[in-house]
């Protein structure tokens, strides 16, 4: 399975993305799957514009990440709760990426992400309001990585031991989750059901 690992932080050296690295060792560990990395934060997109699809400087890479989204088999979307809401770098991908049907009927386990104990309103935002015209399939289950920097980390004597113990185990939980969906949903997309060509956005 080719699985994309979304990091959604503005930030360079963010704690989504080192929670994103210990997910993609988790991945790595239930068979030969191949994991790549779209930080937001060390690769910015450019805010939509009306210039979207021309050949606009600003949008050269665009197309080759489409290309990649569109050979992935899932999606690990981490979202760090930013003053209770979704990172605009978050919102922006959705707005950029996924058109054509390149995320479409395909599976993601979408992963808040706070420093104290919050990080559950970008799952309700992410389930709300993200994946209409691209029909992205997010898991039922979800993954929330509280109190962030005590956990995951590469260093174990940096992690708190009780709490890097639950959510490691709850993480490769949905980790086969994930998997799980991956290979149920290329068999409905191999279906011919799931043609875009005749309603190509959501109601």
């Amino acid at each position: 399975m080719r699985i994309a690992i979304i990091i959604g932080s503005h930030r360079k050296d963010s704690q989504s993305g080192k929670i994103g690295r210990f997910l993609q060792g988790q991945i790595e560990s239930l068979g030969n799957h191949d994991c790549w990395t779209c930080d937001l934060g060390k690769d910015p997109l450019p805010l939509w514009d009306e210039d979207i699809g021309s050949d606009a400087p600003h949008w050269a890479a665009v197309p080759a990440l489409n290309e990649r989204l569109g050979h992935s088999d899932a999606f690990i979307i981490i979202a760090p709760e930013w003053h209770g809401m979704v990172p605009a770098t978050l919102k922006n991908f959705f707005l950029v990426c996924g058109g054509g049907g390149t995320v479409a009927h395909k599976p993601a386990l979408v992963v808040g992400v706070s420093v104290g104990p919050g990080g559950s309103y970008p799952i309700n935002e992410l389930r709300t309001s993200s994946y209409k015209n691209n029909r992205i399939c997010y898991l039922p289950e979800h993954l929330i990585v509280r109190n962030c920097s005590v956990v995951m980390n590469k260093d174990d004597e940096t992690n708190d031991k009780d709490e890097h113990s639950y959510i490691s185990e709850r993480s490769l939980y949905c980790m086969r989750q994930l998997l799980a969906y991956s290979e149920a949903l290329a068999q409905v997309r191999a279906s011919g059901t799931t043609d875009l060509t005749p309603y190509p956005n959501g109601m």
